[in-house]
């Protein structure tokens, strides 16, 4: 079943959306690889173009270089819905087809925390981090980041000095290391943690690669902390994503003269994250002074889009590719109301931008 799995991610033009609607349509990766054109073309946002890419896909060869690649380095390759699945991801939208994972550390831990925030971090920033984690309950529980420099490396280490879980989760291929200062860091979170990652090996590290990895950090945690952030950045589409997965979202105050606490503080006046004032505190919110997690219960998430968003998608699942000027014409919305759509929807992975102001559901 693996090379199906890994071929279904390989095919043009079939991202995690339309991959989740062909599983859940046809049940399984083998099953969509050997359909016919008139089934695929049925799928919701699929059509005939998408089909044909599907029944076109023979480049097999590349999938046993995968498969190859996974054996010997001991990767553990997770598909959707298998019991080994991040099952915090499974509830999400757009939820990774295939995941690449090495290490021991519980993916399902009973206590998921993303902490994320500035490269460029302060002393206070790392201090509080630092305490942070060493006041967690070192029992089933998980920290995510992202492996990156300043705030993220420092929650990798704090976990490791505290005996807890950590996983970092990459924007390339388990063939590598970005950024390379972190190689160590990597090898010492696989001792107890472990890497996570949806991309296979040799992809080149990309711009556009780090929002999806964004978006794993926000969906698989009950809860994102943002520690320092300017008003633009990873961190705050980290943030973002959390909060439209209705997951918990804690932002460390600070001066408002302080340009890496813009974004925490905006993120505190728009209501999309709560204060955070402490271990006490944080714990109290998050409901793990008394009772364990139960996963199970947790609230499906879903990305609330609004009437304009939901146009556009109806409008990109009939005709597969339009451009803005199309989009705004069959809509009859504003250019404005449009854009920003069109932005928000991009930020979700939810659509894709192509060449010349077109664009197509991701």
């Amino acid at each position: 079943m693996l090379p199906y799995q890994i071929a279904l991610t390989m095919i043009k033009d079939i991202g995690a959306v339309h991959a989740k609607n062909l599983i859940d349509y046809f049940g399984d990766a083998k099953s969509i690889l050997l359909a016919q054109k008139n089934e695929l073309a049925q799928v919701d946002g699929i059509g005939e173009i998408r089909a044909q890419s599907i029944l076109s896909f023979n480049d097999y060869a590349a999938v046993e270089v995968e498969i190859e690649f996974i054996e010997k380095h001991k990767i553990q390759p997770i598909f959707i819905g298998s019991t080994a699945y991040p099952v915090r991801l499974l509830h999400c939208y757009d939820s990774p087809t295939l995941l690449y994972y090495k290490g021991t550390a519980d993916l399902n831990a009973q206590r998921v925390i993303s902490i994320v925030g500035s490269r460029k971090h302060t002393e206070y920033g790392k201090k509080i981090t630092e305490q942070l984690i060493a006041a967690l309950p070192n029992k089933n529980t998980l920290i995510v980041s992202g492996l990156a420099l300043g705030i993220d490396a420092i929650a990798h280490k704090s976990a490791i000095e505290n005996s807890l879980q950590t996983i970092g989760v990459l924007a390339h291929g388990l063939d590598t290391i970005y950024p390379s200062q972190h190689r160590n860091l990597a090898k010492e979170i696989l001792q107890t943690g472990g890497l996570l990652t949806e991309f296979r090996k040799n992809t080149i590290t990309d711009k556009y690669h780090f929002p999806k990895r964004n978006r794993i950090v926000a969906g698989m945690a009950d809860a994102t902390i943002v520690i320092e952030t300017e008003i633009k950045g990873g961190s705050m589409i980290t943030a973002n994503l959390a909060a439209d997965y209705h997951r918990e979202v804690f932002a460390l105050p600070g001066k408002i003269t302080d340009t890496k606490s813009t974004g925490c503080l905006h993120l505190i006046q728009q209501n999309k994250a709560i204060v955070f004032s402490g271990i006490e505190h944080f714990i109290e919110t998050m409901q793990w002074d008394d009772a364990p997690i139960n996963n199970t219960k947790e609230k499906p998430c879903s990305i609330v889009l609004t009437t304009t968003e939901n146009c556009i998608i109806k409008l990109l699942e009939m005709h597969e590719t339009l451009s803005i000027d199309a989009l705004i014409e069959q809509s009859n919305k504003s250019g404005s109301s449009i854009s920003e759509a069109l932005l928000h929807l991009e930020f979700q992975n939810i659509i894709t931008a192509l060449p010349g102001k077109y664009y197509e559901l991701y």
